[in-house]
């Protein structure tokens, strides 16, 4: 199954499972070894169990999936980075702004975190690909 046909998973990642995901998300498939060793060079050390919990997790949450290889699982995302950052938003849009999208964007204004020039060219993006949509 392919990361692209497979459905946003509706839990968010932990930080621990966000820094595995960063190491799977560019692979072809990443073993975990292959996972504690890159984690290891970016200063994160973890026991071999420890990874092998936290793929486990990620598998069973829909944001990875396995091939054997041998005796070696091999993993693979299931979900692209925008997907999950995605679904990590809307939790937050759920659990803060009581499902308001719009309350979120306008404390992301407010806070200076987005500027309104920004949100009037992701307004024309999304008016674009509504006219592009309809065209198709």
């Amino acid at each position: 199954m392919s990361h692209e046909d497979t459905e946003t998973p509706r839990r968010t990642l932990s930080e621990l499972e966000r820094e595995v995901m960063q190491v799977i998300w560019p692979s072809e498939g990443s073993t975990a070894e292959e996972v504690r060793l890159r984690l290891e060079t970016e200063g994160r050390a973890l026991k071999d169990s420890t990874v092998r919990t936290v793929l486990r997790r990620l598998e069973e949450k829909g944001f990875v999936d396995h091939e054997t290889a041998g005796r070696t699982y091999v993993y693979r995302p299931l979900v692209r980075p925008r997907a999950a950052a995605a679904q990590a938003v809307r939790q937050i849009v759920d659990r803060f702004c009581g499902g308001s999208v719009e309350e979120l964007l306008l404390g992301l204004v407010d806070d200076s975190v987005v500027s309104r020039d920004q949100l009037r060219r992701l307004e024309e993006l999304i008016d674009r690909d509504e006219r592009e949509g309809e065209n198709s």
